[in-house]
């Protein structure tokens, strides 16, 4: 499947963004272990969170977590401690290509029954679950987050709880902090106890009614869309954000202030859903650099972004890119050549662009590679080059599966090829 995409010539609407896929994904396994009966609201609909509802909901033998990494990071550490119980952990061939060996190795310290079922390593897994007893653990920091946020999460119910120290670099932070956020929501006692080291007491979660904000991931595309716009009365109204948001990728606000777009709350009480209005500024910096360990999935979003609006860049912090859905450091260079632009990178884990340009040839469509940030990300670029192309645009579905009928409510025409 093929979408020929044409943009709008004015940009003024209100979108009612999807659900936190990132909280969704936490609060059900916190939901879990909390034992509660009521249902969190406004749960993601996203292929990532579906996987692990049908699989708490069915329990079944065999669990197919398809493409979905969180679910696999997050599911192998809440089965390894589902006493009496075992479970056959896959998913797609991609999946199965992503390393698991530092959570499974982890976990094993923990006196975790886990077989790989084919290759060391690497999904599928074979979980035996038990009590666990816990105590102190340590790991690299600069693994992904979502490693560490699957120890921290079962941490209260292990019998002594648990102590990780994190050594070396720590990325991606503002996740792990967003974990513990959500785990002392349940009544968890979880916190840093200095700056390297986390203490989760063995003190079981409570129960308790939990609504889930929607999702400053999603929003960082219409973000995209405003500032290549260009139009001085354009604006945007994203619905259901909060300020002072735990969402690592909240920080999107900031970024893009740098890139001429202002953020404007119609109110900002803590923890209260409400309407973000985007606006333009008219200025944006010459030149921009930052290091995105913290917030890795908006790269895609700025490298799109910066080339169109022809602000060279310098992003560090990459390193977890090339484990992703797909190898993205290399799909966002062969990508953007098509756009005629010429990005290279760095030590495996940056990517610049001086302002190099080359010959643009579109004509193909801009491929997603089963990575739905590679479509989502390079949609917008539509308002610079007319009849785009993505191909295979239904890998949305993994986090924002109404994207392309937002595009379509704020004015873009998309046929399918």
């Amino acid at each position: 499947m093929q979408y020929n995409i044409t943009a709008p010539r004015q940009l003024r609407h209100a979108v009612k963004l999807p659900a936190s896929k990132s909280i969704s994904n936490r609060v059900l396994i916190i939901h879990k272990l909390s034992g509660c009966k009521i249902m969190p609201d406004n749960l993601s609909d996203c292929d990532d969170t579906s996987v692990i509802i049908r699989a708490l909901r069915d329990n079944p033998h065999d669990i197919d977590i398809m493409a979905a990494g969180t679910a696999m990071r997050f599911m192998t550490a809440l089965l390894a401690v589902k006493d009496g119980e075992e479970h056959l952990l896959t998913g797609t061939e991609r999946m199965r290509q992503r390393p698991i060996g530092v959570l499974v190795d982890a976990l094993r310290h923990l006196g975790a029954d886990i077989r790989y079922a084919e290759n060391d390593g690497y999904p599928p897994l074979i979980i035996n679950g038990r009590k666990l007893e816990g105590g102190q653990l340590e790991v690299a920091g600069d693994i992904s987050s979502q490693f560490i946020s699957a120890l921290l999460m079962i941490g209260p119910a292990l019998s002594n709880g648990l102590t990780l120290r994190l050594k070396g670099e720590i990325i991606s932070r503002p996740y792990i902090d967003l974990t513990l956020w959500m785990m002392r929501e349940f009544g968890a006692d979880a916190d840093w106890s200095d700056f390297e080291t986390i203490s989760v007491a063995p003190k079981p979660y409570i129960e308790r009614h939990y609504y889930i904000e929607n999702d400053w991931s999603a929003a960082s595309y219409w973000y995209e869309m405003l500032a290549l716009a260009g139009g001085n009365d354009d604006e945007l109204r994203l619905e259901g954000l909060m300020d002072g948001s735990k969402q690592g990728d909240s920080s999107v606000r900031y970024l893009f202030s740098l890139l001429g777009v202002k953020t404007v709350f119609d109110t900002t009480q803590e923890g209260v859903p409400t309407t973000v209005t985007l606006r333009r500024n008219g200025h944006h910096v010459p030149r921009l650099e930052y290091d995105f360990s913290n917030t890795p999935d908006l790269t895609q979003t700025f490298v799109v972004c910066c080339s169109l609006m022809g602000v060279p860049f310098h992003f560090k912090g990459l390193s977890t890119l090339k484990i992703k859905e797909t190898d993205r450091i290399e799909a966002l260079k062969r990508e953007m050549r098509k756009l005629g632009y010429v990005i290279k990178d760095m030590n495996n884990s940056e990517l610049l662009w001086d302002g190099e340009r080359c010959e643009p040839d579109y004509s193909e469509g801009i491929d997603t590679y089963q990575d739905h940030r590679m479509a989502m990300a390079f949609a917008p670029a539509a308002l610079c080059f007319d009849g785009l192309k993505i191909n295979n645009p239904n890998v949305v579905t993994k986090s924002y599966p109404l994207y392309w009928d937002h595009l379509k409510e704020a004015g873009f025409g998309i046929i399918e090829n």
